[in-house]
């Protein structure tokens, strides 16, 4: 006979489980009939809901385990155990835990180790006594309300993960969709002309990037080339390439800001520092916009080989001659969309007939290798050396092979963009 005073005690405290419903419901198994009215009779005066089954294939066979918190189970039955009817719990109840106490007069270690090995949580020694009892369903109580919150917050988090997942795949599926738009943008990757050729590469670092490399005609007598690195990486810089390269497509005025009528009527090249000057008050006035970007902007003429050329804050452009000698061209000066300040001044260089032009932006010069260290600027002119023999777009893609054994194993940290014209001379009539 239990010894259970049926005596007034006070109720354990509501678990809570999903959206907040009570979950107050124990099921006691036990083949003495009077046992389990006396574990009920003591459980509802604690404020428990209870369902009672007279062996565990019972409990199994009329589905008594569905929506339980605690089991309440004899460890000596007929027909199946209360060891055996604890596993099959453990194997049955999915994402919901149920709480599971042996009544047992076993009190040996090796016993109490076989009832933890197959899943249970709690012992009750017989005859059971009220206050431990509540103590133990209690305890059981509140690791059942620690599992339901924790459930519940790991549906809660699974449930925003697979929004956040529907909205990653929405935004990189944008994403791909941008890069290709952006590399419209670059919609010549190679022209010839009768006096030289034009080779564009364009590598951004993430799916969209803040580089733009183009160049447009002015007229029959020369070509701008332009090499532009926007600050930052992703969306917002990609949308501010896409404004800049509006205001240098084209090959008339009024597409074109780089370009203009003179009083012939002829189309010709503003001067690079005057276009400069305009994209910075631009910047400041009109975009609004954190960003600031860098740019090298020539001017060729075909007939002389003459460059003009500005460099804002854009990285050396260099000029390799038909012998594997390189040099370096352009002034330096401040970035664009800084300082409304800012003055910008052109250098001026003849290309000869064999020459090359190469525009690279920082990405490669500022590219570490496995250390850290920079390939700089001299590092840039060894690989060019390097590439000497090599024209068009297998020179540019030597030199992204080239940076790939620099760069080691890892990703590119920066866009990548190259502008190269190989100038042959004046048109021969």
């Amino acid at each position: 006979m239990p010894n259970l005073a049926l005596t007034t005690l006070p109720p354990v405290p509501p678990l809570r489980g999903r959206a907040g419903r009570s979950v107050r419901r124990v099921l006691i198994v036990d083949d003495s009939k009077l046992q389990r009215r006396i574990l009920a009779a003591c459980l509802r005066r604690l404020g428990f809901q209870t369902v009672e089954a007279g062996s565990g294939r019972e409990a199994l066979d009329h589905h008594l385990l569905e929506d339980v918190d605690l089991v309440l189970s004899d460890w000596m039955m007929p027909d199946m155990d209360g060891l055996e009817l604890c596993r099959e719990v453990r194997r049955r109840q999915g994402d919901r835990y149920v709480y599971f106490i042996l009544l047992t007069s076993k009190s040996g270690k090796d016993e109490i180790a076989q009832g933890l090995d197959v899943g249970a949580d709690d012992f009750l020694a017989k005859p059971v006594g009220v206050q431990e009892l509540r103590a133990r369903i209690s305890a059981g109580a509140r690791i059942l309300a620690m599992e339901r919150a924790l459930t519940e917050r790991n549906r809660v988090a699974n449930a925003a993960l697979s929004k956040l997942r529907l909205l990653y795949d929405a935004i990189d599926r944008d994403l791909i969709e941008a890069r290709k738009l952006q590399q419209s943008l670059v919609r010549e990757r190679r022209r010839c002309f009768a006096e030289g050729e034009v080779n564009l590469m364009l590598h951004p670092s993430g799916h969209v990037g803040g580089d733009l490399v183009g160049f447009y005609r002015i007229g029959h007598a020369g070509v701008g080339l332009y090499g532009i690195d926007v600050s930052g990486h992703g969306i917002a810089s990609a949308l501010l390439t896409a404004r800049l390269a509006g205001y240098l497509s084209g090959g008339v005025p009024g597409q074109n800001i780089a370009l203009r009528h003179d009083t012939g009527g002829r189309i010709v090249a503003r001067p690079p520092a005057e276009v400069a000057a305009d994209l910075n008050r631009l910047m400041l006035e009109e975009v609004e916009t954190e960003h600031y970007f860098t740019m090298a902007l020539a001017v060729l003429d075909f007939a002389s080989g003459a460059v003009s050329l500005v460099q804002a804050g854009h990285p050396m452009p260099l000029v390799q001659a038909p012998d594997g000698a390189v040099r370096t061209v352009g002034d330096g000066g401040l970035p664009i969309g800084l300082l409304p300040e800012a003055r910008y001044e052109a250098a001026h260089f003849t290309l000869r007939p064999g020459e090359r032009l190469l525009i690279c932006s920082d990405g490669f010069t500022e590219c570490p290798d496995a250390e850290g260290r920079m390939l700089d600027d001299a590092g840039l002119i060894d690989m060019v050396r390097g590439a000497g023999d090599l024209r068009g777009s297998a020179f540019l893609d030597t030199l992204l092979w080239t940076l790939s054994a620099h760069v080691g194993d890892r990703d590119f940290p920066d866009d990548l963009s190259a502008l190269l014209f190989e100038y042959s001379g004046p048109e021969r009539l």
